[in-house]
């Protein structure tokens, strides 16, 4: 074991080290086993992500190595890939608190020197923030703790602290995508040359097409990089690459442009580097026909000729590329480089572009959405998943804000720090124009994107739409734009189509219509954030509304556990167990009992009466249910008031049999739900609506903690990151839909939270006109009430949920196309809303 220094000594000796004494144990048995008592609480403090050395369907692609530790020493252990899906859902994630309940110890009988602990089974803990970075690590970042080795294995220090413990892995990947650096290996800052270079022996782009079969002897190369598109890893199983990179930039001189690859180890090297606007002195490169299956930036706007037949190859061997990064005060007017161009487009004038066309924007940011997840489609290789986050900003040229969809682009340390009140510029953005919906913008693989602390030494800071949007901003006021900011939440764009189209030739459309039996399967396989739209048919049998009290989510303690996990799939559960475990003992719960996910139920009324099945108490649904909350009910009544009202209440159930009304909730059923629910083989709990779910204003107060909220969880904990909690959301309630699938088999739980102000980012785009307020019509158009800005829209002008849920009695045996936008949000929450819902008359089939 390596030998400890001398203060560790003393930590060790006055206080015995849970994960030593398990190394030790190590020594004398294959696989160790740990009694609740002996498996001591760890923390885990970083997971890496590398890809596997062989594939396996069941299991994914990537293999993780977890490091953890116990106050005194850090230990890093390979992940038994049977635990793989606890990091998919992310369950196990860093900062919190893990138990090792089985280990074992892998030699690598490949190398000498070289071995690990590995992980096979283990108790998940409950806190937020593990006790043990609380009070043992407290502000001291755990890399500077002793890592723990087996004796006669020191050397593997080295190999631990930035390389894969799989050692035929050279470098990790990002947790959760493959397109951003990760690791030491990415090379940032070192300071540009300022050596003589002699360009009087050079050649220019023009000339190389033809000379692509001869470049042996080619002349250096002088350009200025005028484009660069984000990294593409392209690792795969069997590929022996160390770095299997590459990025492409597009070069210029004064004959014109042309495509330019780095490739494998030189990404780690120089992508960092090589930024827009940055000159380069070439030598060594190589030439090859130019790759025509990829995207390309639009140059127009550059007016010089575009060479597109090969392309410069620079390459770390055979030959190896030598590259040259000029400095800025060395580069002269004389060697005739272009400038950098850019096409800046107002929002007044985006609605006039033409789909798919690019454009380059500036703009104060009002909206960051969560960070996303999407798979890859049509990816051969291992599965790769999209990051990206929807974002609103606004330039003083119109009301209406541009509506960016940004992906990630191999700028993390950007994309992760955009928050509302800073500048925004994107380059090379493209536009989607969308019937029924506000044309937005959305990144390309060559999109860059800067925020306020970036802007510095960035070709477009003298452009003049950037000088004039500078000048607007200065006559707002903060105190005014942070009232219109806000983070995180669900939102999705663009909004659902008006009509739900199908072609009967072909299925696979950007919204899939799945069977209601195929959606279980889409709820248990998505990964942390993984983010769907799809639509189900069926009936909407029952709706209810349901308060949400301050805190639904209640954090839990280190000591709460959940049971010990290890090769057993875990499924994806209700946002509240016990309401999940009630549900299954009473097939009936969802109308017999309290609410079913996270909220209080709303009452109304204050008589009951016994209905006829069951012993629960209702009380009726009477006129006076329009009256506003907190207007004052008359505290005493007459007799015969109350003998009037009782047979008023009378009359009306024979009216409205289906609406149910008693002290813990109000809802709607359909008039064969009762009995179709017998037959239903499939009950989906995922209707709860989360705090993750709904929006928070922005403060610059809790500005840190707000980004932690909205961005994905980090591979590494430091104590910098903010240990405090997000404030509960600001929502008083939503209404929870039960939609049954055709064949009546399957039910599942959806939330709708409809918009009911203009404020919500949600509602950019949707239409501003009235409509009645029925149930099916605020699921349709996904609003309640009118979103007018010239009205002020108060909660007193707005219909109470029994108003609308009244109204739900024309969705009876109604056949329905639902929309569900469908995303997982971490651990067991699983969010299920509705988006929009389609009456049969607005189905179409080509």
């Amino acid at each position: 074991m390596e030998r400890p220094s001398s203060s560790s000594t003393v930590a060790s000796a006055s206080q015995p080290s849970f994960l030593q004494r398990t190394l030790e144990r190590l020594f004398s048995t294959k696989s160790l086993k740990l009694t609740a008592d002996e498996a001591c609480p760890v923390a885990v403090v970083s997971l890496w992500r590398y890809l596997s050395e062989q594939s396996d369907s069941q299991l994914g692609s990537y293999s993780y190595d977890v490091t953890i530790t116990d106050g005194t020493w850090r230990a890093k252990c390979f992940l038994d890939s049977a635990l793989n899906h606890l990091v998919h859902t992310n369950h196990l994630r860093t900062g919190t608190g893990i138990r090792l309940t089985q280990c074992s110890f892998v030699y690598n009988e490949r190398r000498l020197g070289h071995g690990f602990i590995q992980i096979e089974k283990l108790l998940l803990c409950g806190a937020q923030v593990s006790a043990v970075l609380l009070t043992r690590v407290k502000k001291e970042n755990p890399s500077v703790l002793p890592l723990l080795v087996k004796h006669g294995m020191e050397r593997s220090l080295v190999l631990q602290r930035d390389v894969p413990l799989q050692v035929t892995r050279k470098h990790y990947l990002p947790l959760w995508n493959n397109d951003d650096p990760e690791g030491d290996a990415w090379i940032s800052g070192p300071p540009s040359s300022d050596q003589v270079l002699d360009v009087s022996k050079i050649t220019l782009l023009c000339d190389l097409e033809s000379a692509q079969r001869n470049t042996r002897n080619t002349l250096p190369l002088l350009v200025r990089i005028i484009h660069r598109s984000r990294l593409r890893y392209y690792g795969k199983f069997g590929l022996k690459i160390d770095f299997p990179y590459q990025a492409y930039f597009e070069v210029a001189d004064q004959s014109g442009s042309m495509s330019l690859v780095l490739w494998n180890d030189l990404c780690p090297e120089f992508f960092q580097r090589l930024t827009v606007g940055t000159v380069l002195y070439l030598q060594n490169y190589t030439l090859k026909p130019s790759y025509s299956n990829r995207s390309r930036p639009q140059m127009d706007h550059h007016r010089m000729r575009n060479f597109t037949s090969v392309e410069i190859c620079l390459n770390p061997r055979s030959p190896a590329s030598v590259i040259t990064v000029v400095s800025p005060k060395s580069v002269v007017s004389q060697w005739g480089l272009p400038d950098v161009a850019y096409q800046f487009t107002t929002r007044s004038e985006l609605d006039n572009l033409t789909n798919n066309s690019a454009c380059d924007v500036i703009g104060l940011v009002t909206f960051v959405g969560r960070v996303q997840r999407v798979k890859s489609k049509g990816n051969k290789g291992p599965e790769k998943f999209w990051t990206y986050r929807w974002i609103h900003a606004v330039d003083g040229t119109s009301e209406r804000p541009f509506i960016l969809e940004l992906f990630s682009s191999s700028q993390p340390d950007v994309f992760n720090h955009i928050c509302p009140m800073t500048y925004l510029v994107c380059t090379q953005m493209r536009v989607c124009q969308v019937e029924g919906s506000l044309p937005y913008l959305t990144s390309s693989c060559e999109t860059e994107m800067f925020i306020t602390g970036y802007h510095k030494g960035q070709p477009y800071v003298c452009h003049p739409r950037v000088k004039s949007f500078i000048q607007w901003t200065k006559t707002l006021k903060d105190s005014t734009v942070l009232q219109k900011t806000a983070v995180g939440g669900h939102y999705c764009y663009p909004h659902a189509p008006q009509t739900f189209t199908q072609s009967a030739a072909d299925t696979s459309g950007q919204l899939p219509l799945v069977a209601a039996a195929d959606l279980k399967s889409e709820l248990e396989t998505l990964q942390y954030r993984e983010h769907k739209r799809l639509a189900i048919q069926g009936q909407i049998v029952a709706a209810r509304y349901l308060k949400r009290p301050k805190s639904s989510e209640p954090q839990g303690t280190d000591t709460q556990q959940v049971p010990d996990v290890s090769t057993d799939a875990h499924q994806p559960a209700d946002p509240d167990t016990h309401i999940a475990l009630m549900a299954e003992e009473r097939p009936d719960s969802l109308t017999t009992s309290g609410p079913s996910s996270p909220g209080e139920e709303v009452t109304v009324g204050k008589r009951k009466r016994s209905r006829k099945r069951g012993s629960q108490q209702s009380s009726h649904l009477t006129a006076q249910t329009k009256r506003r909350p907190g207007r004052g009910h008359a505290e005493e009544e007459t007799q015969s008031d109350a003998t009037s009202e009782a047979a008023h209440n009378e009359e009306e159930e024979r009216q409205q049999p289906n609406l149910i009304q008693d002290p813990d909730r109000l809802c709607w059923e359909s008039s064969s739900w009762l009995k179709q629910k017998e037959d239903v083989s499939t009950h989906l709990h995922h209707g709860g609506l989360y705090d993750d779910s709904v929006s928070q204003t922005f403060t610059l107060d809790e500005r840190n903690v707000l980004l932690q909220w909205c961005n994905l969880h980090p591979s590494q904990w430091t104590p910098e990151q903010n240990t405090d909690t997000v404030r509960p959301a600001v929502c008083p309630g939503y209404y929870q839909i039960t939609i049954l699938g055709l064949n009546k088999q399957i039910a599942v739980e959806a939330a709708f939270l409809p918009v009911v102000h203009s404020g919500d980012p949600r509602a950019v785009g949707l239409p501003r006109n009235h409509h009645d307020n029925t149930m099916l019509s605020c699921l349709s158009s996904g609003f309640l009430g009118s979103l007018s800005d010239s009205v002020s829209q108060s909660e007193d002008a707005l219909p109470e949920p029994e108003e609308v849920l009244v109204s739900a009695k024309e969705l009876d045996e109604a056949h329905v196309v639902c929309v569900l936008d469908v995303c997982h949000l971490g651990a067991d929450k699983v969010e299920v809303l509705i988006n929009k819902v389609y009456r049969v008359t607005e189905f179409s089939q080509v």
